[in-house]
């Protein structure tokens, strides 16, 4: 079903440094051709430590927006970059996975 499909993963981010490499290390990469985080103008080293990791696209929000902006740039960067399909789970590890198709 996922033939032909672009799929990326979004992890929208928030003062998640503690917990942005297990998070990212948890993501199935043999199904997910793009991670991207989105970091809501985080106060901690969320962005210097999401930009020691490969292949990780990092785009950052000089401002909070707030979850639903962040989750908000967050898709629209994956469609943007072409994405088929979405799956998003929070850099903290809160919940579970979310998907959206385009």
């Amino acid at each position: 079903m996922l033939i032909n499909m672009k799929v990326t993963a979004v992890l929208p981010a928030f003062n998640a440094e503690k917990t942005l490499q297990k998070t990212y290390d948890a993501l199935p990469k043999g199904h997910v051709h793009e991670i991207i985080l989105v970091d809501d103008a985080s106060t901690d080293n969320t962005v210097a430590r999401a930009q020691t990791i490969p292949d990780l696209i990092v785009v950052i929000h000089q401002k909070n927006r707030g979850y639903g902006g962040n989750q908000k740039t967050c898709y629209d960067e994956a469609l943007r970059r072409g994405a088929s399909l979405r799956a998003g789970r929070y850099a903290d590890r809160r919940g579970g996975l979310h998907t959206r198709t385009s």
